[in-house]
């Protein structure tokens, strides 16, 4: 059987990831370089050009064996046409990706929302493996996810099914990016708790988080790890939010598995015991305790295998 390699590329609100992946889901090479979206679209662009020449170059394998690239981004997508028609992270507006990177590397290349992309790396290559119906949510900078039901990635009819980030858990929260009040991705995730911690830090409460010069959700977990109560109080409010999210979504989907990821969910046992807490005391027993929440296994990587599965899938090897 001839080898066959893909690109798989996750672009993310703070960093773009590229790695050349064989058909098992292997990493072959990886780089990782700052989004900086503050530079618009074109310098943004340019860095994915850039990043897929790296992996290219320095992945040790002949070019004619790499067959396309997976781009797993996030929306709303027309993907049809290859455009990013906007996102509250990200400077792109009705902008298409995918002609500029087919053009440069004279290759099919395939668009997907993010979320749906690392959906299919688990179920393909991670912890979704032999699970039919399954839900992927990712907590990180924002928060996304996926959906493979009856075995297949749903999609939905504009093809932006499962924008999990912008469903509303509170109708009188903050205001999020997308322009609405209260979304999932403004109340649990990692830019809700490191924002939870710096007004904490600015009002003046006793918390050792006053030590920190930059503040993100892993000094937090840490700092609440070692028993302050303020980062404690962070944890468990935005926490609660995350399992409404996951509660909301199994209540509609009934799925076998909900499968968590991203940077957050470092954050190991704390998450997956408050979720599981949120998800029995809201979902109806037949179908919580028939739905599992695992950790998944791609880890950072979910989202360039993610990718890579999404271009070995619709190039159909």
């Amino acid at each position: 059987m001839e080898e066959k390699y893909v690109i798989g590329v996750d672009l993310g609100g703070t960093k773009i990831a590229a790695a050349l992946v064989d058909f098992k889901g292997a990493i072959i090479c990886k780089y990782t370089l700052p989004t900086k979206a503050e530079k618009g679209e074109k310098y943004i662009l340019d860095n994915i050009i850039k990043i897929i020449e790296k992996v290219m170059n320095f992945g040790g394998v002949c070019s004619k064996k790499i067959k396309c690239i997976g781009l797993g981004a996030p929306g709303p997508l027309d993907i049809d046409k290859g455009k990013i028609i906007c996102t509250p992270n990200l400077p792109f507006k009705n902008f298409n990706i995918v002609s500029p990177l087919k053009n440069h590397f004279k290759m099919p290349v395939f668009l997907d929302n993010d979320g749906n992309a690392a959906a299919i790396g688990e179920h393909t290559f991670g912890a979704g493996k032999g699970i039919n119906n399954m839900v992927f949510i990712t907590v990180s900078t924002g928060i996304g996810g996926g959906a493979i039901l009856n075995g297949q990635i749903y999609r939905g009819n504009t093809k932006n099914a499962l924008e999990i980030g912008h469903m509303t858990l509170d109708a009188q929260g903050p205001l999020c990016n997308c322009g609405n009040f209260g979304c999932a991705e403004v109340m649990a995730s990692g830019t809700a708790i490191a924002r939870e911690a710096k007004k904490a830090v600015e009002m003046g409460y006793n918390t050792t988080l006053a030590l920190y010069k930059n503040i993100t959700s892993k000094e937090v977990f840490k700092e609440a790890q070692l028993g302050d109560s303020i980062s404690q109080n962070i944890l468990d409010t935005t926490l609660n939010y995350l399992g409404i999210c996951v509660a909301n979504i199994i209540t509609c989907l009934d799925p076998e598995a909900v499968i968590i990821g991203g940077g957050v969910s470092k954050g190991g046992k704390i998450i997956f015991d408050k979720i599981n807490e949120v998800v029995k005391r809201r979902c109806f027993d037949t179908v919580s305790k028939n739905t599992r929440i695992l950790p998944a296994l791609l880890g950072t990587d979910a989202g360039v295998i993610g990718a890579a599965a999404l271009a070995f899938i619709e190039e159909k090897f």
